[in-house]
């Protein structure tokens, strides 16, 4: 049957794959208020796991494998509708992460998706909007452990949302090898950090916000240290950071370091997280960063309640879910013919219901994307205008979509026309076959970009294969379409995929 979103009152689960920890976080939303059910946080080092060529090595691998696993065991007796796993630098980084992410999937039980650096800091503002409300205009920055996101917003808005490729973790791994600890190394990955976020510096300058929020384990820990140490109430300073940084220097190693409070799965990584502290609170004039209440896996459960509710009110085109939103913003910027989008969106997941009823809800919002999206080519050029558009739904930056969701609308997006051979590894799924198979048809029907009806073709399911029913009157008077739709069942038969068969009636 199709999916059911949980009530409004069930927990919700939210898996962050980081680049230093994993975590698992359940709570709860009512009545708008959060509240955490359980946490559970496994320092992986993820991100010190990539070889010099880009490849996760087997041993983070396998770090990576053991913990999803006990966050399994921790999940059991959720269904699929509770759960959201997301990855994120590390694994936009990784260039086998296909092939762990099956294995990761397998041992979490649950999907897991990539999203983009602006997706995660979208979501970390979600979450400290969340617990921490303001109207005031705030900088929100994040420092994970191979990037760091900064967001503008106020409110529950975020305005400018920008992610760096720069975390505790890579300057830790770089400029304080072997955990050796000196004022060089910090001269020179506070130069590395400067370099990173130089881009920043104007869209993310203090005439923009009033307050700034540090959400991050490292930000957490660093207010820990000053409190303990009686520096400060928590607020990161740039006195605070220089005295913290002297005394690391006046270690030499992280084995002798003693920093008030210091948790020992930090130790290693806390030079390369002071370096960019100091970096952003130097250079963007933050005079006291206040430690925030949110972070990413929260932001993920406030998304994947506002989805639920979404679904359980949607009246039409789905009100109320962001992907919505980006998609009708997409279609503008790239001057797609919504007239015709819709055309083909009303067939294609006419076709689809009709053919597979037992498909969930995601999956059919999936093609309708698609059909809305599927022109967006359009303006690069006509010739190969499905390849554009594919590129673009692949590559652009669009607000709650995961990079994986993307990638999978971008698959049926490059599958609207032509031959099937560019996307056969992806039919190997049968529900992207029959998505792939509806939005082809629908292409054929509403080729000639006038008003259609959703009655004259009908798609039915025998066994493994697909029968197309139209009407023999039909068919006589609409010679072209007919020979398109057989041009269409010839291409079927070629692959080891449903066999689309015509039937007149």
């Amino acid at each position: 049957m199709p999916s059911r979103p949980p009530s409004a009152s069930a927990p919700l689960a939210a898996i962050d794959i980081g680049s230093n920890s994993f975590r698992l976080e359940i709570g709860q939303l009512q009545h708008g208020r959060y509240r955490r059910i359980a946490y559970l946080k496994d320092t992986v080092r993820l991100g010190a796991g990539l070889d010099a060529d880009g490849y996760l090595t087997e041993d983070a691998a396998q770090r990576g494998l053991a913990c999803l696993q006990r966050f399994a065991e921790r999940l059991q007796g959720f269904e699929l509708s509770q759960v959201r796993a997301v990855a994120t630098q590390t694994l936009r980084e990784a260039r086998n992460r296909d092939a762990f992410l099956v294995r990761a999937q397998a041992a979490l039980g649950f999907p897991i998706e990539v999203i983009s650096g602006r997706e995660e800091a979208r979501l970390i503002y979600a979450g400290v909007a969340h617990l921490q409300p303001s109207e005031a205009p705030r900088l929100v920055i994040d420092i994970g452990g191979r990037s760091t996101e900064m967001i503008l917003g106020s409110g529950v808005v975020p305005k400018v949302a920008e992610s760096f490729k720069v975390g505790s973790v890579s300057l830790s791994m770089r400029w304080f090898p072997d955990g050796r600890l000196t004022e060089e190394g910090f001269r020179n990955a506070q130069v590395a950090a400067g370099a990173e976020l130089e881009e920043a510096l104007e869209p993310f300058s203090p005439r923009h916000w009033r307050e700034a929020l540090g959400s991050s384990g490292t930000a957490g820990a660093v207010s820990q240290i000053l409190a303990a140490a009686g520096l400060s109430d928590g607020r990161i300073t740039p006195e605070g950071l220089r005295w913290c940084i002297a005394r690391c220097i006046a270690a030499g190693h992280v084995d002798r370091l003693d920093l008030p409070s210091l948790a020992a799965d930090r130790r290693p990584i806390i030079a390369g997280g002071l370096s960019l502290l100091y970096t952003l609170v130097t250079h963007f004039g933050i005079e006291a960063l206040q430690p925030a209440k949110g972070a990413l896996r929260q932001g993920v459960i406030v998304d994947l309640h506002e989805r639920h509710a979404a679904q359980r009110h949607r009246a039409g085109a789905g009100a109320g879910d962001v992907r919505d939103a980006s998609v009708a913003e997409l279609q503008a910027r790239f001057g797609a013919d919504r007239t015709q989008a819709a055309r083909v969106r009303s067939i294609a997941t006419t076709l689809f219901a009709a053919a597979r009823p037992e498909a969930d809800d995601e999956a059919q919002r999936e093609l309708g994307w698609a059909c809305d999206l599927h022109e967006i080519g359009l303006m690069v050029s006509h010739h190969d205008h499905h390849r554009h558009s594919a590129y673009l739904m692949a590559h652009v930056d669009a607000a709650g979509f995961s990079q994986s969701q993307q990638r999978r609308i971008a698959d049926l997006v490059l599958g609207q026309r032509g031959g099937l051979r560019k996307i056969e590894a992806q039919l190997a799924s049968e529900l992207f076959a029959w998505q792939v198979l509806a939005l082809r048809l629908a292409a054929i029907k509403c080729h000639a970009r006038a008003p259609v009806s959703t009655k004259v073709l009908r798609l039915a399911r025998d066994g493994r294969h697909a029968v197309l029913g139209f009407d023999a009157a039909w068919a006589a008077t609409h010679p072209r379409t007919l020979h398109l739709l057989q041009e269409e069942a010839d291409s079927w038969q070629k692959l080891d995929a449903p066999r689309l068969r015509l039937q007149t009636h």
